[in-house]
């Protein structure tokens, strides 16, 4: 079974500490002492799983995105050690590595009250987090501080960085640990904790970030061969807040809104009539990258028709974007200038429409919204919801190992499966069945198109796109585009609506990266320039926070 874990209050456990990488965290209660009963170090593993401390990347990093006119700081390319979350990331990361370490150093006082089997699972548990945020640091910020103890300051002063090869090899020594102690499956009445499956993804995920093929494609390969895991019967509903501990998570959190573990920060997902900001948007670029039924790209596909964008798409297309003309929380969306009203669904009545610009000059810059995971649950609880925060997921787990596959050039029908099995589930189609576009080619630069192109339509808006960038050495072409949008509205009418090129005026080319050109179209003055991104290649790795550098004497990431 999947991994889960109940979410438990604990902050009468440990008090944040202070100092240098936070690498000794104290407790409220003695600790020369804590730690001696399986309560207590089941406690401090709950601890583990705080929601700080599985942060994921954010979308608007990436060239999936618009917000209104807006950039961040790695779009804007502003990045340095004082953004926000270069700082948060390290510090919380920290934070579980020191409570992670505590624990695996500590467990020894139980020896008494526990068998060896029980103290090397709580310690497999640990190193399995230990790990997760061991690695989250070495992708991000390159050379870390490396250590498998609890720190005084002044010890954690005289630290120095660590480079990957050296570090990696802990890590991999943790999750092969945590891989070959933890359990595989749980019953019904057992609580979810971290699993074999788990630390085998969360594996291939750091291996294949560091271009570790062979590892990635061996751990991914030891997950799929537990046969714990399996795609979730419908793509539309898995991100749902109804959907809880799905087939397909191999590793995640649970939220309850009734606990106040929720997800924040979703009213600029909502679109305007039903009280949202429709603020935060899918990008054209993503639009763009959805293929058509036939299996090819929109420039190719005699299937395509840019005055009706949705026809003939990958049915995540839909899933992920809200089609115009369509239901959606209750109203009909339709951002097109002309549509004044729209109907309301609750009222059986046509009422003033909110997403179109020319009603509110703040509806989506360019026509687009979000669908993924959003429903009318959203509308609730004063804008918190409760889906699961799934960390990992089946359908990467096989994408990792495709892609591993085709970079070591072992391509064979186990790689073909693999893609394909994400692809079926998407049209609700068998992996052998003939109603869907299955990928046949065997030529290495063939099979990588596909698979980036993949992975794209699959994990939208689920923070792996900034990563899979990052890797792919993608991200200086990617976010150094122009993010388009709509005209004003009455220029749109004139020189869009009139000559009937509502929506698209044209299509647009897509290159071998999946990257559609806007260019013709804005050259003609048919579309306008709403933000444009900036990447500097060091931003590849991120800065070492500012503070770290000047008080611990660690060396800054070059050209920072």
């Amino acid at each position: 079974m999947r991994f889960k874990i109940f979410i438990t209050s604990i902050c009468t456990i440990f008090l944040a500490s202070c100092g240098s990488l936070d690498l000794n965290p104290l407790s409220d209660g003695s600790s020369e002492t804590w730690n001696s009963t399986a309560e207590e170090i089941e406690m401090s593993l709950n601890g583990l799983y705080k929601d700080a401390f599985w942060m994921k990347d954010s979308d608007e990093w990436t060239d999936d995105f618009i917000f209104r006119d807006g950039l961040s700081p790695v779009t804007g390319s502003t990045l340095n050690g004082q953004t926000d979350f270069v700082i948060s990331w390290w510090t919380n990361t920290y934070k579980a590595i020191a409570r992670a370490n505590t624990v695996i150093t500590s467990v020894g006082r139980a020896s008494s009250v526990l068998s060896q089997q029980q103290m090397d699972r709580y310690i497999a548990e640990a190193k399995f987090v230990r790990a997760c945020q061991y690695s989250r640091l070495l992708s991000h910020y390159g050379n870390i501080v490396y250590t498998e103890k609890s720190l005084d300051i002044e010890e954690a002063l005289t630290l120095k960085q660590e480079d990957r090869t050296t570090v990696l090899p802990k890590i991999y020594a943790d999750f092969d640990f945590a891989a070959a102690t933890l359990k595989t499956t749980f019953t019904a009445s057992e609580l979810k904790r971290a699993s074999s499956g788990a630390a085998y993804a969360m594996k291939a995920r750091i291996a294949l970030q560091m271009g570790d093929w062979a590892t990635a494609k061996t751990a991914a390969k030891a997950c799929m061969d537990l046969k714990a895991y399996s795609l979730h019967s419908n793509f539309d509903n898995l991100f749902i807040a109804k959907t809880k501990n799905s087939v397909e998570t191999v590793f995640g959190l649970p939220r309850s809104i009734t606990l106040k573990v929720v997800q924040g920060g979703i009213q600029d997902y909502v679109t305007r009539n039903p009280g949202g900001f429709g603020a935060k948007d899918p990008s054209w670029d993503l639009f763009c990258s959805f293929l058509c039924t036939d299996g090819l790209p929109i420039d190719e596909s005699p299937l395509f028709n840019p005055r009706k964008p949705f026809l003939n798409r990958d049915p995540r297309c839909k899933a992920t974007i809200v089609e115009f003309q369509t239901n959606f929380l209750g109203y009909t969306y339709q951002p097109h200038p002309d549509s004044l009203t729209v109907f309301k669904v609750a009222d059986n009545k046509y009422v003033e429409n909110k997403d179109t610009r020319s009603v509110a000059q703040f509806a989506s810059f360019n026509g687009l919204v979000f669908k993924k995971g959003i429903d009318s649950d959203w509308l609730l609880n004063s804008w918190t919801i409760e889906p699961d925060k799934i960390i990992i997921r089946y359908a990467d787990v096989l994408l990792m190992y495709a892609e591993a596959k085709i970079e070591l050039n072992e391509i064979d029908q186990t790689v073909l499966d693999a893609i394909n099995t994400v692809r079926a589930r998407a049209y609700g189609a068998a992996l052998t069945a003939a109603t869907y576009p299955a990928v046949k080619t065997m030529t290495q630069s063939e099979l990588r198109k596909a698979l980036r192109i993949e992975r794209r339509m699959e994990f939208a808006l689920e923070g792996v796109r900034y990563m899979d960038i990052i890797r792919w050495k993608l991200a200086e072409k990617v976010l150094n585009k122009v993010n388009y949008g709509l005209l004003d509205p009455a220029d749109l009418r004139t020189k869009v609506v009139k000559p009937g090129l509502w929506f698209f005026p044209s299509t647009p080319p897509v290159d071998d990266d999946g990257v559609a050109d806007f260019t013709p179209m804005f050259t003609a003055g048919l579309i306008k320039q709403i933000a444009i991104r900036k990447f500097d290649a060091r931003q590849y790795i991120w800065p070492i926070p500012t503070s770290e550098v000047l008080t611990s004497g660690l060396k800054q990431n070059p050209n920072y």
